[in-house]
């Protein structure tokens, strides 16, 4: 594959928009070019960049043709309309500074590509099992690069509901299956339709430097391998941010593993408020966050997330709940602000998937270095087994817990529904009866250094615990209103504090009930 354009490259090849640059109408004149690459401008193929003429042929004649001997896909400044882009292998797309691919409105009987026929399956919605459907998608490939500091607009995309299988219509701003050595960096993505990049079965990717502010998901990596997602800022508030999963999309169970994701910002402030600046939140309720799981046919195995900040969204999700496995996770240094349910760790057993595939499992998890403040009282942390299929083995430390507080035990339903089928949600189980975490169906869990405070006295207890077995609580602090227990414990097997305040030693063997 040649070299993407350098931002130096870039600047000195851009300088005047006159000038006898080296871009390229041909791969004939491209083999020529030679000591700076092979690059060709769309420009040059009759793309208009009026935002207004359909520049699609032009694109996909320019990608044809650097594709013969691989080389890079310019745009310079201009806003190019277009329906489906088809990448191809050994090439580049490189988005100058000012220069927008813009999603065209289906109109005059044309529109983008149709869904593959055939390719759903009953355990996906359509937008996760179809791929051609988009404004830029790629299949079998590999060395493939798309490149900023361009802008992608999905404004002609769709974004749920039955016009997602319309014919002519697109419905992902960027898709890729069965790909390998990917790279996506620098670019942003406004209004994605359903997805701003959804990658499934894809090897090898990195994305670096987006700015993706959007009306569904920012980023779904679905049975991918050795992915790389870092220095990304994501506002999805009508979605989720960035979530990995593991489907049944290609007819068969693929693990998502061995995936870092750092130095990541998300949020849910209002659509658009976050590229023009204003960062807005009067519109949506919380969404946005990083999560895992809600499609888990298959497994996620090595998983690091580290330096993430969110702000007015929910919190960090891990699910497992279609026969999934979960387990090798580590997470380190989040920062939370106006959050819906700081970490929700979720096993279940909804079972969207082919018959026979056994309830999967969730463990040996760590997660630390997490400051949490002003989060949703209704909804502290939850660790949420279903009967008869525990979570195990989850280390929670160096952990500042605050949430906004207010509430009393008549503001919580008491004895949470089990919902084991259900979709996974953190609203799923109602105002939670603790103010601080809620632990049920869990095995080999252990806060070390974990605070938890309110910002109004709340009367709940500051943790719940049932059906928990070997409950181990260290140098844990937490607020509290006279009258009220710091721990209420149900049905729960080896338990013990120490170093702690307000309840500084307790070694409980088994309680029934018991608080403390």
């Amino acid at each position: 594959m040649s070299r993407p354009l350098s931002r130096r490259r870039a600047v000195t090849w851009g300088a005047a928009a006159g000038a006898a640059l080296p871009f390229v109408g041909s791969p004939a004149v491209a083999a020529e070019e030679g000591a700076q690459g092979r690059v060709f401008d769309v420009t040059k193929f009759g793309a208009k960049g009026d935002g207004r003429t359909i520049d699609t042929a032009a694109i996909n004649r320019a990608i044809d043709a650097a594709a013969g001997r691989g080389g890079t896909v310019y745009f310079p400044a201009g806003t190019y309309a277009s329906y489906s882009i088809h990448l191809k292998s050994n090439v580049a797309l490189y988005l100058a500074a000012n220069a927008t691919i813009l999603a065209a409105t289906p109109a005059g009987g044309r529109g983008y590509d149709p869904a593959e026929p055939g390719a759903g399956n009953p355990y996906q919605d359509f937008g996760h099992s179809h791929w051609h459907n988009s404004l830029i998608w790629g299949e079998n490939l590999e060395n493939v690069t798309i490149e900023g500091p361009g802008k992608i607009d999905g404004k002609g995309l769709v974004a749920g509901g039955s016009a997602e299988s319309a014919p002519l219509n697109g419905n992902k701003a960027i898709a890729l299956k069965l790909c390998r050595n990917v790279a996506i960096r620098e670019i942003t993505i406004v209004n994605g339709g359903h997805f701003g990049i959804l990658p499934t079965g894809v090897d090898n990717f990195r994305i670096e430097g987006l700015v993706i502010d959007t009306n569904r998901d920012g980023i779904n990596i679905d049975c991918c391998k050795n992915v790389r997602i870092s220095g990304t800022t994501v506002n999805s508030p009508n979605d989720d941010a960035i979530v990995l999963k593991s489907s049944y999309a290609l007819n068969r169970v693929r693990d998502t593993e061995n995936v870092t994701i750092d130095n990541c910002f998300v949020s849910g402030y209002d659509l658009g408020t976050l590229v023009d600046g204003t960062f807005k939140t009067s519109s949506y309720g919380r969404t946005g966050r990083v999560k895992f799981g809600t499609e888990a046919n298959g497994g996620f195995r090595n998983i690091a997330i580290s330096n993430v900040v969110f702000e007015y969204c929910r919190g960090l999700a891990l699910e497992t709940v279609d026969g999934g496995w979960l387990e090798d996770v580590t997470i380190g240094n989040l920062t939370m602000r106006n959050v819906q349910m700081p970490l929700f760790l979720r096993l279940g057993a909804r079972m969207r998937g082919p018959a026979g595939i056994p309830v999967g499992f969730l463990r040996r998890v760590s997660i630390s270095d997490v400051t949490t403040f002003a989060a949703d009282p209704r909804y502290p942390s939850c660790i949420a087994g279903i009967p008869g299929h525990p979570i195990e083995d989850v280390k929670l430390s160096n952990i500042r817990h605050h949430l906004a507080g207010g509430l009393t035990p008549g503001d919580a339903v008491q004895n949470p529904p089990e919902l084991e089928t259900a979709y996974p949600e953190p609203s799923m189980f109602g105002t939670l009866p603790a103010y601080g975490f809620f632990i049920r169906h869990a095995r080999g869990i252990s806060l070390d250094n974990v605070d938890v405070h309110f910002g109004t006295p709340d009367t709940r207890p500051a943790f719940v615990a049932r059906d928990v077995v070997d409950l181990d609580v260290h140098h844990c602090r937490a607020d509290k209103v006279a009258g009220t227990p710091t721990f209420v414990l149900d049905d729960v097997d080896d338990f013990r504090v120490s170093d702690g305040r307000p309840v500084p030693e307790a070694k409980v063997e088994h309680a029934d009930h018991q608080e403390l």
